[in-house]
């Protein structure tokens, strides 16, 4: 179990040329956008460096006590104009950068959430099933969020930082080149000190996503599991475990924090120094008058702008790893290969079913016999039958359904639609002609009428409610507070299993299929609902092909033939009376259920044995 969530929080490198190259296309439509938010990052790179130049001419040319009073004053007063000018400017630069940016941050994550979720409508079914939902919904959310936070956190300002660091450097040296060598002579230590620090943070970083990817999985499976808790008295080990994976994530982020304690009061400890070393030569200076006050302090206030984005760098490295995973985990998602959806189109249908000779294993590669789940399966459904197919668990029914509609691809043998083989269909076209009506069945939040017409536009509202009378679900729809716009909780919570089922015919017969598919669709429906829909059964399937997989041997009897199976065969074909005169598997399963036979059931179950496993 560790090693399924763990997998998903494996990071790569902190900076992959790959991965931000890829990134960056999602750049190109607003490439122009992109680039007047640099722009305008150099021109508030310019107005901070004005700043200080505007504070050490005033104390050079106007704190003199040789200026006399009313000069000084008017030149003060300049000079502070100036400077709530240029920070008017400032003020209007950022405004606009930031707007600019976030807007431009918001249409990449828009583009992004669209593309992941376009390239999951077309996954095979196999790609769902080893990828839960949460990781799934993830990638559109927390991952492309953290992308967004990277285009306008780190990549717009590390052009930022490096117009202030340049600009900055170049200040110093124009100022005074012998102070500012002063100040480059920390930046060795600097850059190994931000060495060490990225390369302890990164393991420090990774063991943290790790211990809180086991502290939400152990929450969510609990509280999921929450009543088989309570049930078996199990709050107390519960409790002691998810005390002990806490405080790894506690003591994981407590390592963290060392790091940064660290880290932080190095920097610091690097600026505090550069700006003694300022203050000891330029006082020197001053005392020798080669340097002024205001050049002094205007050197301050560079230093302090040369080490805030050095400062910053344990933040900015934090987001652009997050973004570095995220975007490796999304691009292979979008790699990931989709549905084949050309091929032929058929205009009109008939609905005839043929299987020929298939094999089908959910394995990529069978490596012994049992790895198949079905073996050369073959039967024939002509147009307008009606062919049910039974058997124990496991025999591979319900995988019948899922490869006639192409979830998944055979390895062997062809499945035809009307003389077509399916793999040379186009997807939309062959799941057209059929509608499925399974046992567990799907609602969507929403309401009654979404849910029979699934937003198709082909489908009126007149044609929905008159599928609904045909499966007789008007009557309790009718009975609902807004009838057809009654609202309908996820997953369909608020309606019983019956009315759920009800909706699911209704919701087939509004699409009007050549090829009816009912998956144990009566299995959960109680007595009473069961005798109200099997009439409007029989008005439904017929005149059209119809496969029934049904536990209740009950409801086909009156098929055209019944297909029995067993460990992925069919060991026998035929109808009713066929099946059950020959007192094989079928005559067993059938008197195990309803007892008419004059040999001993227990006998019958010997030769039959039913198992127990995935169909």
């Amino acid at each position: 179990m560790d090693d399924f969530f763990w997998e998903e929080e494996k990071l790569g490198k902190a900076f992959d040329a790959g991965l931000m190259g890829r990134l960056l296309q999602y750049i190109r439509p607003y490439k122009w956008l992109f680039v007047i938010t640099v722009v305008l990052s150099a021109l508030i790179t310019v107005v901070e460096l004005a700043l200080p130049y505007l504070t050490a001419v005033m104390i050079d040319n106007y704190l003199k006590a040789s200026i006399p009073k009313d000069e000084a004053v008017q030149g003060i007063t300049q000079l502070a104009l100036f400077f709530m000018i240029l920070l008017v400017f400032r003020l209007l630069f950022s405004f606009v950068q930031v707007y600019v940016l976030q807007y431009t941050g918001q249409k990449i994550m828009y583009d992004m959430r669209t593309e992941i979720f376009a390239r999951l409508m077309r996954l095979p079914a196999k790609f769902f099933d080893r990828n839960p939902v949460g990781r799934l919904v993830t990638r559109a959310t927390n991952d492309v969020g953290a992308i967004n936070e990277m285009y306008s956190a780190v990549l717009v300002n590390l052009f930022k930082d490096v117009f202030l660091i340049a600009g900055v450097l170049i200040v110093m040296f124009l100022i005074n080149w012998r102070l500012a060598l002063f100040v480059l002579i920390l930046f060795p230590l600097l850059f190994w000190i931000t060495f060490e620090f990225r390369r302890r943070v990164r393991d420090a970083y990774r063991e943290v996503r790790r211990k809180l990817a086991k502290l939400n999985a152990y929450l969510a499976e609990n509280i999921s599991g929450m009543r088989i808790t309570h049930l078996f008295v199990q709050e107390k080990p519960s409790f002691y475990r998810f005390s002990e994976i806490n405080r790894e994530e506690y003591e994981a982020n407590m390592r963290q924090i060392n790091i940064f304690a660290v880290f932080q009061p190095l920097i610091h400890q690097m600026s505090a120094i550069a700006t003694a070393v300022i203050l000891w030569y330029g006082g020197l200076n001053i005392l020798s008058g080669i340097f002024t006050l205001g050049m002094l302090v205007q050197f301050l206030n560079y230093v302090d702008m040369l080490f805030q984005p050095i400062r910053d760098i344990a933040e900015k490295y934090n987001i652009l790893q997050g973004a570095m995973a995220s975007s490796e985990r999304i691009f292979m998602l979008l790699d990931e290969s989709e549905e084949r959806y050309d091929g032929k189109t058929l205009q009109t249908g008939l609905g005839r079913i043929e299987f020929r000779n298939v094999w089908f294993s959910y394995q990529a590669e069978q490596k012994k016999d049992s790895d198949w789940v079905l073996r050369g399966v073959s039967f024939l459904a002509e147009p307008g039958e009606r062919v049910a197919i039974v058997g124990p668990t496991g025999s591979g029914k319900t995988t019948i359904i899922s490869l006639l509609l192409r979830l998944y691809e055979i390895q062997k043998g062809q499945i035809l639609f009307d003389g077509v083989d399916i793999k040379e269909m186009d997807l939309q076209s062959l799941r057209s002609k059929m509608a499925v009506v399974l046992q567990d069945v799907f609602l969507f939040s929403g309401d009654i009428m979404g849910n029979i017409r699934l937003q198709a536009d082909s489908i009126s509202s007149e044609k929905a409610m008159s599928a609904a009378r045909f499966v007789q679900a008007d009557p309790f729809i009718q009975e609902l507070p807004n009838e057809y716009s009654t609202e309908v909780k996820e997953r369909g919570a608020t309606l019983s299993v019956g009315q759920r089922q009800l909706l699911a015919f209704a919701r087939a017969i509004a699409f009007d299929p050549k090829v009816l598919v009912l998956d144990e669709a009566t299995a959960n429906i109680d007595s009473k609902t069961e005798s109200l829909i099997q009439e409007s059964i029989e008005r439904i399937l017929k005149g059209r092909t119809s496969i029934v997989i049904a536990h209740r041997l009950s409801t086909i009897r009156d098929s055209n033939q019944i297909i029995v199976l067993q460990k992925g065969r069919i060991i026998e074909q035929g109808n009713h009376e066929e099946l059950f005169a020959r007192r094989g598997l079928y005559h067993a399963l059938y008197t195990l259920q309803f007892g008419e036979t004059g040999i001993s059931t227990r006998d019958q179950a010997e030769r039959a044995p039913v198992e127990v496993g995935e169909d």
